[in-house]
């Protein structure tokens, strides 16, 4: 398998970086929709489903990601980038792990408060650790929700540092990851 070097990402870690944000996109996208269905809508079972297995699937994703950032070494910084950027980016990157983690955990915090775990896809279930506090489902569902839309803010200001990267510095950053 390749590794990343100190110029370049590898073709995985292109691949899971891609594939982390359309599934937490997508996740997105059907949070939004999920919260508007009515009992009476075709999707009411069906999207709560996918939107759990899938998000489940994720925190796998995250996890085989964090495991290779720990074990591959990272592209170095390009040395057109200033002290401020480079701080920001390592924040930023650890922020976005930190959103991603804690939306998924609230996210099974909201799922299993009434003892049932969460049915993968059909082909296994995770398990619950039922209630653990009171009003678990309301609390975590708040925090699912903003969490999920401080993450969407992140991303969204990585993209756009990307692409000021891309067209105002006109340096690789971009580049890399393509």
């Amino acid at each position: 398998m390749q590794y990343d070097s100190p110029h370049s990402y590898s073709r995985f870690s292109k691949i899971i970086h891609w594939l982390s944000a359309l599934v937490i996109l997508t996740l997105f996208g059907a949070g939004l929709w999920m919260v508007e269905l009515s009992y009476y809508d075709a999707g009411y079972q069906l999207i709560p489903h996918y939107h759990k297995s899938v998000g489940i699937m994720l925190a796998g994703l995250i996890i085989i990601r964090v495991a290779w950032r720990i074990r591959n070494t990272k592209p170095l910084a390009l040395t057109s980038h200033s002290t401020l950027e480079k701080t920001l980016s390592g924040i930023a990157q650890i922020l976005l792990y930190f959103l991603i983690f804690s939306v998924v955990i609230a996210g099974y915090l909201i799922s299993t408060e009434d003892g049932r775990g969460i049915d993968v896809f059909n082909w296994f279930t995770i398990p619950s650790l039922g209630k653990l506090f009171n009003n678990q489902a309301d609390i975590a569902g708040n925090l699912h929700r903003w969490l999920a839309y401080t993450l969407i803010a992140l991303a969204s200001l990585h993209g756009i540092a990307a692409l000021k990267h891309h067209f105002y510095d006109k340096d690789e950053t971009l580049k890399r990851m393509l």
